[in-house]
């Protein structure tokens, strides 16, 4: 277990309802139906834009996001983005669905189904992360192949710098061992991830939910790509590993995994490796106090486990 640093679930520097413009807040309230009585800003994640469960005065819930397209430029791109892949996922996708959009007015914002369910708990329990691979079970099965008017890159395009960021980690970490081993594991990562599958390539505590039946979906479809079915499965390792749990006999255990070769593990932990060590490196945004922590956290996590599986000192 490597303890972690974030205050969980209190990580996001967000807007408030009461600070949004006049005129977003009533067209929110026209596409909620009701007046807005309160608003429940979700702390979780690592960005700064609006994103609330509000409450109506009819009794409804609705969960909104939204960013200036001024103020927040990058955000208001990414959740411009998240809701023309969210438009594209069939039902049967474990995902929330959109259920208006507004892109005018200096701003976008996003409604969608509010769902009554939590995050995971930190640390990982064992039933939200069984939980949680079998969401990405479902999500493989329904999103085989790419639905159709879902334009997304390869994951080999996506993921095309990662390997790059080896020469950082050589230039800032000198002396840390095995580290050509895995740059070499991480340049192989092309022949490994290929795929016919839309992958989150996101998936974290902060991006899962889980209702009272147990069942789980995924939240925050802003970095799909096309690859392996199996890839989900490891990213989602990648916390309870950190907190503790057993993820070797999860990764025997899940469909997606069970029969996948270890090697093909080790080189996209090798990739994710330098990524994290890559950006916990990068100054700390004004906007997002705890993203770096989290960058670190998951480095060392990710670079134990792989040293673990390679029998690495």
């Amino acid at each position: 277990m490597i303890e972690s640093p974030l205050p969980h679930g209190r990580t996001a520097r967000r807007l408030e309802w009461t600070f949004l413009p006049p005129h977003i807040r009533a067209l929110v309230e026209q596409h909620c139906g009701s007046r807005v009585v309160s608003a429940i800003s979700q702390g979780a994640g690592f960005t700064p834009g609006f994103a609330s469960v509000l409450v109506c005065e009819d009794g409804s819930r609705h969960f909104v996001k939204a960013a200036s397209t001024k103020a927040q430029r990058m955000f208001a791109d990414s959740y411009r983005e998240e809701a023309r892949k969210l438009s594209a996922l069939p039902a049967t996708a474990p995902a929330a669905p959109l259920r208006w959009f507004h892109d005018g007015e200096d701003w976008v914002v996003l409604g969608l189904e509010y769902v009554d369910a939590r995050a995971p708990r930190r640390p990982w329990t064992q039933a939200d992360l069984d939980a949680s691979i079998a969401m990405l079970e479902r999500a493989a099965q329904a999103l085989t192949p790419p639905p159709e008017g879902l334009t997304l890159d390869p994951f080999a395009v996506e993921f095309a710098d990662f390997p790059g960021h080896w020469d950082h980690v050589r230039a800032t970490r000198p002396g840390l061992a095995h580290q050509e081993e895995a740059a070499a594991l991480a340049a192989r990562f092309v022949e490994v991830t290929a795929g016919d599958t839309v992958v989150h390539t996101d998936v974290r505590d902060d991006n899962i939910l889980i209702g009272p039946d147990g069942s789980a979906i995924l939240c925050d479809w802003n970095w799909p790509a096309v690859g392996a079915a199996w890839l989900d499965t490891v990213f989602l390792m990648i916390g309870p590993r950190g907190d503790g749990l057993d993820v070797e006999s999860a990764l025997a255990n899940a469909t997606l995994t069970r029969d996948l070769p270890a090697e093909h593990v080790d080189i996209v932990l090798a990739l994710l490796a330098a990524f994290f060590m890559r950006q916990s490196d990068e100054p700390v945004p004004p906007t997002s106090p705890h993203l770096r922590d989290a960058q670190w956290w998951q480095g060392e996590v990710v670079w134990d486990w792989l040293c673990e599986r390679r029998g690495w000192e």
